[in-house]
């Protein structure tokens, strides 16, 4: 089997890393914890001339026209640099799903905006202990509830909301103008979320995007949350690397030590299953092809792949991995919070079991 990037691939990985590394001192976690959007909207203004946000987007709503293959590309690197930014919720868990399940009218509006770089979020049940309730009304929808740990909602201009409506889950798009929602910025772990509560928000029927786009927020979000993983671990294992060879101990790099060689090895060897596993299921479900199977074998072993991988970093660090200058802590407070985003690994290992009959 193949699993050689095309030139084209290898092209826009080599560019958003060479943009990502540049600009992660001052686009980084750290840089960005006290601003109020939570990311840099500068570097989120280069990122949307640079087409990134249109990057699985047909032409003609403004997009590149490549897959989703070549967006999760782009996600890998944005975790590599630690740089948090509103560019997996709006263009994998709001885009693909508009752009599967819309009508022509909503992909031209909605499509448009986010390949101008407009920011969506989205809500769901499974991601943000959402209990959303949908109630017919003579011209669409009213939403009641309240959703936690909605990922920068406060900077968003569009939701895509995973909402009951009876016995089905629907998705609907809600402006977050419109009356009656309240947002709550929260103090968590990780990237910005908010609170966002709905008080008899009323929705146009043609906001409700058709069949199955509620289900396609998770799967998609599940695929470029693994590759936002798959790159954070990198991230770690080559900042580890780096310093078991620059730091000594007792006349000699510490890298010299066969505990440390082993950490690291360990390290590259969970880093380097993280990737097939996440890309097996980012092929499948961007091709069209059933990945259930996949989307669940690689959230479990992703999330906790990654989490090892900080793990062991801190062994090799020491106490200068905790410390407020040094970026690798800010890597493990990504690495909970993204092993909880869509399920954690306990949820999708039983789902696995599911599949298998047992």
């Amino acid at each position: 089997m193949d699993l050689t990037l095309t030139e084209d691939q290898r092209t826009i990985q080599a560019t958003a890393r060479e943009l990502l590394s540049a600009r992660a001192a001052v686009a980084g976690a750290r840089a960005v914890a006290g601003d109020p959007a939570g990311y840099s909207t500068q570097v989120w203004k280069e990122m949307a001339e640079l087409g990134w946000p249109g990057l699985a987007l047909p032409e003609e709503y403004g997009g590149v026209g490549l897959g989703f293959l070549e967006l999760c590309l782009v996600v890998e690197e944005l975790g590599r640099a630690r740089v948090p930014s509103p560019f997996l919720p709006t263009v994998a868990c709001c885009g693909m799903p508009i752009l599967r399940h819309g009508t022509d009218s909503q992909r031209s509006e909605w499509l448009g905006a986010i390949a101008r770089g407009q920011v969506f979020t989205y809500v769901t049940d499974t991601d943000t202990s959402a209990q959303i309730a949908a109630e017919r009304s003579a011209d669409g929808l009213v939403l009641n509830g309240t959703a936690l740990f909605v990922p920068y909602a406060g900077a968003a201009d569009r939701l895509v909301v995973a909402a009951r409506d009876g016995d089905d889950t629907i998705a609907v798009v809600v402006d977050t103008a419109s009356p009656g929602l309240d947002l709550q910025r929260l103090d968590v772990v990780g990237d910005p979320a908010n609170r966002v509560r709905f008080e008899h928000v009323s929705v146009p029927g043609d906001q409700v995007l058709g069949a199955g786009a509620a289900e396609a927020i998770g799967a998609y979000g599940i695929a470029a949350t693994c590759a936002e993983m798959v790159g954070g671990a990198q991230g770690v294992l080559d900042m580890t690397v780096a310093y078991a060879r620059e730091r000594e101990q007792f006349g000699k790099p510490i890298g010299a030590f066969q505990a440390v060689q082993h950490h690291c090895a360990n390290m590259a060897i969970d880093v380097l299953s993280a990737r097939l596993a996440a890309y097996e299921a980012i092929w499948r479900l961007g091709s069209g092809l059933d990945a259930d199977m996949e989307l669940a074998m690689a959230k479990s072993w992703v999330s906790e792949a990654y989490l090892r991988v900080c793990a062991l970093g801190h062994q090799v660090h020491g106490a200068i991995g905790f410390t407020a200058e040094h970026g690798l802590h800010h890597y493990f407070e990504h690495a909970f919070a993204s092993a909880l985003a869509f399920g954690d690994a306990d949820r999708h290992t039983e789902q696995v079991a599911r599949k298998l009959g047992i």
